[in-house]
């Protein structure tokens, strides 16, 4: 005997079960991408807010459960940057460069670890070994640097400008560069370049304590027209102090020193132990 209804309700099953199939497929393909998305957002917050050591532990934790996973091994050489562990940065920034998946941004990272470390002919052959059609912001502020450390000074102020015009937020190595320019006796461009990175970023205070450098260079000692609180103000007068001081306008510095501690908001050690030397 044969059952006409029989076929209808096996397609019907089947059709169901394949249903069933797809939205589970679906809801484990949803919770795969919650668990990278979430993983992302907690390294995130580990190479960031987390405390260096705490992110270290982390890091080493993930790189000891999945090896072969270089995210982890990245994050652990970005924090043990974070924590000031220069060596250590090396050694994790050499074995990210040395895994499958690395790439040209890696070798980058170990040149700035080392760097860091003050190893310059490691850190230039590593810059020398990566292809120059890798044209990154970084690769060429560091460029800059290993050019300085060399005293090739067309060298570094060429790739110090290529590097200004990769990012918009130059303040940094504007700041690096007006330093370069002090150090080879060019105060002017000096502080051209320390009160351009100023405009960029007014919180550097590096780039205000260099500026003041930059003029003193010129035994112009009055502070330049800057936005600064009444401690930077005290601290950049201290600065222009100690320069004149070392330049043999000891009035001049003496009275620079007294306005520090009268302007800081606070017991201002270093220029109050300065003014005691220098009347001593």
């Amino acid at each position: 005997m044969r059952h006409p209804t029989l076929l209808p309700l096996l397609l019907g099953s089947v059709l169901v079960l394949s249903a069933c199939n797809a939205s589970r497929d679906a809801e484990v393909a949803r919770a795969i991408d919650a668990m990278e998305t979430e993983e992302g957002g907690i390294r995130d917050i580990m190479l960031t807010v987390a405390e260096p050591a705490e992110a270290v532990a982390y890091f080493k934790r993930k790189t000891d459960a999945e090896p072969d996973v270089i995210a982890h091994h990245r994050g652990l050489a970005r924090s043990l940057v974070r924590a000031g562990r220069g060596t250590e940065a090396v050694l994790a920034w050499r074995e990210v460069t040395q895994m499958p998946d690395a790439a040209h941004d890696d070798s980058v990272e170990l040149a700035d670890a080392l760097i860091r470390v003050s190893d310059w002919k490691a850190a230039e052959a590593t810059l020398d070994a990566i292809p120059p059609t890798h044209e990154t912001y970084k690769r060429y502020r560091l460029e800059a640097m290993v050019a300085d450390s060399n005293r090739q000074w067309e060298r570094a102020d060429s790739f110090y400008e290529t590097a200004v015009g990769l990012t918009t937020t130059p303040a940094g190595t504007l700041n690096n560069w007006g330093f370069s320019k002090l150090t080879r006796g060019d105060s002017e461009a000096a502080e051209r370049l320390f009160t351009e990175a100023i405009t960029y970023d007014d919180k550097l205070f590096t780039a205000k304590n260099n500026l003041v450098l930059a003029r003193a260079a010129r035994r112009t000692y009055t502070l330049p027209s800057l936005r600064m609180s009444q401690e930077e103000r005290a601290q950049l007068m201290h600065t222009a102090g100690l320069a004149a001081i070392k330049q043999g306008d000891v009035d001049i510095g003496r009275s620079l020193l007294e306005d520090a501690i009268a302007t800081h908001p606070r017991y201002f050690e270093p220029a109050v132990r300065a003014l005691e030397a220098l009347d001593a």
